[in-house]
Formats: structure tokens, sequence, C-alpha cells
């Protein structure tokens, strides 16, 4: 038994939005038996262009019941039912998330009609419904109106199942996908991705890229995009606007992080958030105290001060201020890392040296951070990170020279690299952004990192 539903909404967010009309076409296989419709009253605001697209207002819903009214029948009128929508995902979340707020649980399978008439009707301009439906002259009698669609999603789904029943019923196997993608994605397309690191693109229906990202599996990473856990908006805009997606391998997942940056700076897709402004950075800075002690503080980075070292947020800069100490056997009061009126707390444990209490010479204390500053980075460096290559033959090359970013390309395993130019010539030059930069730090600094120091 199926149900065939269709939904007007408040908005496309099913987190935010709520149902102003649900209709429900009951359909044994063969034929419609029964059908439901009714307006809603989603005690939210109904936005103008959403009436100017449906036609319901606020007055219209005024009166009409609330979900909670109606969801004891409608779970009744569901339940052991197959979920068929076009576009099923967005008519699905919506009344998923609509019985969720009323205490129901609510889980059945899906097909949707957008999937299956690509599968089934092949080259057809536009799978929308209101341009399916005219090729295929079914005639929609009240469009962007729920029972209008339902009904004429229910006339397309007769004619699906009685063209390629089998279709229909291999949609429905657990392993299928069919019930999962994107209603515009091919499958083909989803099961040739590979379970490697590397860095993946949503394109639309031009072919614009619309979203980024990086992945050290790149099918698992986009079958979470599409799993139905990710309720987000975000997610949804994607799910509804993906036609295809390419990717490139890189080999690790350093190198996926540096070219997803890069491509986030080079394309601008719509959604991408997080790199396309510019974030609040931190940085250490040194100061000299009236004794005479070097001392460091960490703070947001201002512009025209320029700090010893950057990153992206104050934890990181925390946290390796930390490990200086530590590693330099600094006084952690000194080093902005603990706030005391007299000394510090390691004093006591036998830790530090004393120079909170100015029992340490002036010259041997900052003999030590200053040790430590140097050890931050060394703007004349240029090296080679060398990483995992996208086959067992070759490896990964990122070029830092003297202290800068300067690109990534991939070298024969069996050929190292030991000078600048040699490197030159194997990499693709990019320009070098605050993200990459931070990713390049945090890694040479982990035990697990190979660099190859060039001249």
């Amino acid at each position: 038994m199926y149900a065939i539903v269709d939904i007007e909404t408040t908005g496309g967010f099913a987190g935010k939005s709520k149902i102003t009309e649900i209709a429900v076409v009951i359909h044994d296989g063969n034929k419609v038996i029964d059908s439901y419709e009714t307006l809603l009253n989603p005690q939210q605001i109904i936005p103008r262009y959403i009436t100017g697209l449906t036609g319901i207002s606020q007055n219209m819903v005024e009166d009409a019941p609330q979900f909670s009214a109606i969801a004891e029948k409608l779970h009744h009128l569901l339940k052991d039912k197959v979920f068929v929508a076009h576009n099923v995902h967005f008519d699905y979340s919506f009344i998923k998330k609509a019985f969720e707020d009323e205490g129901y649980h609510f889980s059945t399978k899906k097909l949707c009609t957008v999937r299956l008439s690509r599968q089934i009707l092949p080259g057809h301009r536009s799978y929308s419904l209101g341009n399916l439906c005219e090729s295929l002259n079914i005639q929609i009698e009240n469009r962007h109106r729920a029972g209008g669609d339902a009904q004429a999603t229910a006339i397309l789904f007769g004619m699906l199942l009685k063209a390629n029943p089998v279709s229909v019923k291999d949609a429905l196997k657990h392993n299928s996908k069919e019930t999962t993608l994107p209603p515009h994605l091919p499958k083909e397309e989803y099961l040739s991705l590979p379970e490697y690191p590397g860095v993946y693109y949503f394109q639309d229906a031009q072919g614009e890229v619309i979203y980024v990202g990086k992945a050290i599996n790149i099918k698992k990473r986009i079958t979470s995009h599409f799993s139905g856990t990710a309720k987000d908006y975000r997610n949804q805009g994607i799910r509804n606007e993906v036609h295809h997606i390419n990717y490139e391998l890189t080999g690790n997942e350093l190198v996926a992080l540096v070219l997803e940056s890069q491509e986030i700076k080079r394309l601008w897709p719509k959604y991408n958030r997080s790199q396309k402004h510019v974030g609040t950075q931190w940085g250490i800075y040194q100061y000299e105290d009236r004794h005479g002690y070097i001392r460091f503080n960490v703070s947001k980075v201002v512009k025209g001060v320029k700090p010893l070292i950057n990153f992206n947020s104050h934890a990181d800069a925390f946290h390796y201020t930390m490990k200086k100490v530590r590693e330099f056997t600094l006084c952690p009061k000194l080093s902005g890392i603990q706030k005391s009126d007299g000394a510090c707390f390691d004093v006591k444990m036998g830790t530090c040296k004393g120079a909170c209490e100015q029992a340490e010479e002036v010259a041997d204390y900052n003999a030590r951070i200053t040790e430590a500053i140097h050890s931050f980075y060394d703007e004349d460096r240029t090296y080679a990170i060398i990483g995992d290559g996208r086959n067992e033959d070759e490896s990964s090359l990122i070029l830092v020279e003297k202290g800068a970013y300067h690109g990534f390309g991939f070298c024969d395993k069996e050929a190292p690299i030991s000078n600048l130019d040699d490197a030159k010539l194997l990499i693709d030059t990019y320009k070098p952004t605050v993200e990459i930069a931070h990713y390049i730090q945090s890694y040479i600094n982990s035990p697990q990192a190979e660099i190859i120091e060039l001249n």
C-alpha cells in the first residue's frame, strides 16, 4: 500500500518552517482507494511570497486545525504504508518533524517520484512536477496546492508502476539508495564515488559549484550529507539543488584541507560558510615588563600590530603557549596562561625557576624565552611536507618557501626531492590563505610529519 503525500509549508526547512496544508492519496498498487486533505494552522506567519506561490493566506489558516489535532488520524493513515512524494525527502522531513513534536515515532519506507521518473522515463527536459506532468499530459487541477499536486503525483506514480514495476520494487530494497539520494543526482555518479581522501564538488543544474568539501573517505562523507541525519538548512538546500558530483583525489587529509581552502576562495560556493569570511584571528604577542622580563600574551589580532604567530582560535593559541612553556621551562604566569597575585602555581611545584618572583636572573630567563620564540617559526625556512599520494607509486608534496606556503603537487615515491628547483617543477603554485598556514603549522608540529629541508 502506498501513501502519496504533498504538503505546503511556510518555508523550505523543516527545523524552522511549518506545514500549512497536507494531502494524502492512498494507492493500492492498482488504483486510488482513499484520500485526505486539510489546511493547517502553522502558528507562525506565512511569508508573502509563499502566499503568492500557493494562494494560502494567513486568513485561510486562522481557523484551520493545528497539526496536533490531526496527528493521531494522520499517523494511522500513513503508518505501514510506503511514503511517496515528488522530492520525497522534503515532504517526509516536515511530517516526521511534526510527528516528533507531538511525541509520535514515525519511520516508514520512502519512494521519490523524481528519482523514479528519471530512471523509468529518461530524456525529459525537466523533472519538476509541473514540467513533467505537462510533458506526460497529466492535468494538475490546482497547482501548488497540496490536493492538486498530490492527485497529479498519484497519476504519475500509477504510470511509473505500470511502465516498470520492477524498478519501483527495486527502489524499496534496503541497499538501493534510491530513497536517500537527492532527487536530481544520478545514482551511477554516487556509486562510482571513491573511498579515498580528497575534495568533492557539488554542482547545480547549470554546472555551478554550490559546495566544496574535503574528506578522508569521499563516498562515506558524501553519504552523510544525504543520510537524513543532517537536518540543517545547508544540507537540505544542497539536497534539493545538487545535480552532479565531481571530485579530486589528494592521497591524504592535509592536501585535502589545503585544496579545499584554495577552492573555496576560488569558487566562492553559495553553501560554504566557514571560510568565506575572515574570522577572528588570535596571536601570541611578546612584551617586556617593568622588571625586564620578556612576557607572552595571547590576544586577538588587530590591524597594524603583528603577533609572533597566528592562530584561528584562542584555544589553539593557548594550548600552543602551554606546550612551549613546558618545552622551554618558562613561567606560566609570565606567559599569560596562569593568573595569580603572587608567584605562579608551578613555583610551589618546583617546575618554575621563579621568574615571577624575580628569583631568576632576567638574562637567563630571557635567553630561554628567546629560544622558544625562535622555535615558533623560521621565516627563512624552506621545506617540503611529504605525504601519501593518490596511488602506491607516488607521494604528495607541499612546498613551503621562506616560511610561506607555495603550492602542492605529487612526485614519484622512488625519486625523493632534494632541492627547491626540483620541488617547484612538481607543484602547482597557489595563493596562501590563513587557513592553509594554520593547517601546515598544526601538522609540522605533529609526530607523524615527514619534512624534507630544501635549499
